[in-house]
């Protein structure tokens, strides 16, 4: 196929923080009051990353709050949806604590959607991912998941991952997965699927200092990927990574 016979999307995922934009690892102790409590500068950073989010087609979000005493009780996948102008959008709530924090995945898109459904991880409670397919039975699926910080955990959560998309011939997956592109646990979901790894070789946190590449875009072989990237974009202790993707035009995504 020719370069004309695909249509292009640009994707990113980005683990916000809730919208706390720590930039250094005192900050975790000596500012550790702002994921529990609201404060202005928080909104002056969700609209900063709605701007930087709104070249994109589709967005992955992690550690979104969905309105709780932190937030301000905003719905901050709701919020960056508006802001950025994406018409479709789904929040995952993962972990509940009271009023003081709501724990969630969120999904940004100027596509319908045919069809999102949201799982459990396994393990303790609080991972999930959201799966969200674009098209008819031969269409586009995107995984968003955040994964646990402990080996054994995250092992388990890679196969649930794994059987959710094995069958499927046009995938893509990403998030926060917290170990490196040459781990077991992607090793195994590579082995497991049609995925490969998009290409940045660049870290992701801290955000003020990249050493550790931990949030990770895969793409079906069935895809071609261009312009893997990560952007410059320390709004929290994460940063963004983004990629083009050519999809065959063929994939009527809003069938």
């Amino acid at each position: 196929m020719e370069l004309k016979d695909y249509q292009r999307m640009r994707l990113l995922s980005y683990n916000i923080q809730a919208g706390v934009d720590t930039g250094k690892y005192r900050h975790y102790l000596t500012q550790g009051w702002k994921h529990v409590l609201p404060h202005r500068e928080r909104q002056v950073n969700l609209d900063r990353i709605a701007t930087m989010i709104k070249q994109f087609d589709f967005v992955g979000l992690q550690e979104v709050d969905s309105g709780s005493l932190r937030s301000g009780f905003l719905d901050q996948t709701e919020y960056l949806a508006h802001r950025a102008q994406f018409p479709f959008w789904f929040k995952q709530i993962n972990r509940k604590i009271g009023k003081l924090a709501q724990h969630s995945n969120g999904l940004l898109s100027r596509m319908r959607p045919t069809q999102v459904d949201e799982y459990k991880l396994p393990g303790l409670p609080g991972r999930g991912v959201i799966l969200s397919n674009f098209g008819g039975d031969d269409g586009l699926s995107i995984c968003i998941m955040h994964l646990a910080l402990g080996r054994r955990a995250r092992m388990r959560q890679i196969q649930f991952v794994s059987d959710l998309i094995s069958d499927r011939r046009h995938a893509i997956v990403m998030g926060d997965m917290n170990c490196s592109g040459e781990s077991d646990e992607i090793k195994l979901l590579v082995k497991n699927t049609n995925l490969r790894l998009s290409g940045c070789v660049r870290g992701t946190f801290p955000s003020w200092r990249p050493m550790r590449r931990i949030d990770h875009i895969l793409v079906s072989d069935s895809l071609l990927v261009e312009n893997p990237r990560v952007l410059d974009y320390p709004m929290s202790d994460h940063l963004p990574i983004g990629i083009d993707v050519l999809i065959p035009k063929e994939l009527d995504l809003a069938a």
